[in-house]
């Protein structure tokens, strides 16, 4: 069983710079979860830079420890994880570069392992999502974001970028949209019905205020309601958070949610049936501070955090089933 390389005594600043001191192996045996980067930008629209998101998140991922005060669990008791280090790209290449990312996932998905990629730009959802249906068959989308990511291109010939991924996948039947949600949307789009795309595409979109007039337990229960059973792929855009927790972005908007917000969103999807995670748009060049990073770093923990619950509950359940039968 794999677990964060951490003891007592050696200073968390020593090391590779592995996500949370989880041992670099790709070996897939024995493996419940794997942190795996993508340094690929070229599907962006305006700065570039993501392709250094993944080695700013693992370095700032360095004081992490595997236990979740807030959800009262030591996660290496129930996950084991790695890092699976950086996936093979072709920059500058969109469409072999996609090709790339799905045949390297293919068998990651194909295990059972839960990936949680860590971006580059959003754009690297579209493979991942692909991947991740042909094991699974069309997955809910549970979208975190400041935009919907379903434009449409006005040349089919370069169709694909970090923001119409979402649209694509949902066309060519890797996405369920009737089952998935999308939330944060905000800022100044090209037209008063920007948001209609999404919605005729049968996702359920929730703009920035109407989450604001949630509460957030309210909120998980309309995405538990939303998804039901089927499996689930988690994004989370780091410009969902407000850019003066995330300035580290290349397309920030105002008006966002705070870290605590994120934290306690992300908390209340326990039982979920989450087979994918990616966190993107990590810019470090725009955050000397480093704080976008550093927050990035702990939203990708608490996706470390829901898997290990789950497989605690799936534990209790079996633990319990066995009890009847032995009863019975």
């Amino acid at each position: 069983m794999y677990r964060p390389m951490i003891e007592r005594g050696i200073p968390l600043f020593s090391g590779i710079r592995t996500f949370m001191h989880l041992p670099y192996v790709q070996d897939l045996e024995h493996v419940d979860y794997a942190v795996i980067g993508v340094p690929f930008d070229t599907g962006v629209s305006y700065a570039v830079g993501t392709r250094f998101g993944p080695s700013s998140i693992r370095e700032m991922s360095q004081r992490l420890r595997p236990i979740s005060q807030a959800q009262g669990i030591d996660t290496t008791e129930y996950v084991s994880g790695i890092d699976y280090g950086d996936l093979k790209i072709v920059p500058g290449y969109i469409d072999l570069s996609y090709e790339a990312i799905e045949e390297q996932l293919k068998p990651i998905f194909a295990k059972g392992i839960i990936p949680i990629l860590l971006g580059g730009d959003h754009s690297i959802s579209y493979p991942h999502v692909k991947a991740a249906a042909s094991a699974y068959g069309p997955v809910s989308l549970v979208h975190f974001d400041s935009h919907t990511d379903t434009g449409k291109s006005m040349d089919e010939r370069r169709k694909h970028s970090h923001g119409t991924m979402f649209r694509y996948a949902a066309e060519e039947g890797y996405i369920d949209a009737s089952t998935s949600i999308q939330m944060g949307m905000r800022g100044t789009p090209f037209t008063l019905t920007g948001l209609d795309d999404s919605r005729e595409l049968g996702y359920e979109v929730l703009t920035t205020d109407d989450v604001k007039k949630l509460s957030i337990p309210e909120l998980c229960n309309k995405i538990k309601q939303r998804v039901g059973n089927n499996p689930v792929f988690l994004t989370f855009d780091i410009d969902f958070l407000d850019p003066v927790f995330a300035p580290g972005t290349g397309t920030p908007e105002v008006g966002g949610f705070n870290t605590y917000e994120a934290q306690q969103m992300l908390r209340g999807l326990t039982g979920l049936n989450i087979i994918g995670f990616d966190l993107v748009e990590v810019l470090p060049d725009r955050d000397l501070t480093r704080v976008t990073a550093l927050n990035a770093a702990n939203i990708a923990f608490e996706f470390i955090t829901l898997i290990a619950l789950n497989r605690r509950e799936q534990a209790l359940k079996a633990a319990e089933k066995a009890d009847a039968t032995i009863i019975g």
